[in-house]
């Protein structure tokens, strides 16, 4: 038996395929952003949390919806605040209030949860940062991170 889809499930595309929800991409993309930072595998979370690392992926692709409970735990796991994972939300994705709906809202947001765009999401700036902050001399690190701005353009500071 089929149901019809509510006002909370994830937009179709035109096919018939459900299409991941930005805010779950969204949600997913902050869990992915912490676990790499923290230096823990999707493995290490599955096993924390009482997954397989092939429910952390799709939890990670915002393919599937993280509930509530799920939330606190990943956040007690992940030593963060719930609303970590809702930091840094593009506006578009915080006012969809509006005639057109949900309807608008994915079209507003289609190009978004590609990490292609999102330089903090690549791994190159993740492994940057973990090594950053293994530096153990305050001072070192300091002098690293003011050599780092140098070299950028003048006015992006």
């Amino acid at each position: 038996m089929s149901r019809s889809a509510g006002p909370f499930d994830a937009p179709s595309s035109e096919g018939g395929e459900n299409r991941p929800s930005p805010i779950d991409v969204h949600v997913g993309s902050r869990i992915r952003l912490r676990r790499t930072l923290m230096g823990m595998s999707q493995e290490r979370l599955g096993e924390a949390l009482g997954l397989t690392f092939q429910q952390v992926q799709k939890y990670e692709r915002g393919v599937n919806r993280v509930g509530a409970s799920r939330l606190y735990d990943l956040s007690r796991v992940l030593d963060v605040p719930i609303s970590f994972f809702f930091d840094d939300m593009p506006d578009t994705m915080q006012s969809t209030q509006g005639s057109t709906g949900i309807a608008g809202f994915a079209e507003r947001t289609e190009g978004f949860g590609g990490h292609g765009d999102d330089p903090l999401a690549k791994r190159e700036t993740l492994e940057l940062v973990r090594a950053y902050y293994r530096i153990t001399d305050p001072a070192v690190r300091k002098r690293i991170f003011e050599l780092i701005k140098s070299m950028g353009p003048a006015d992006a500071a």
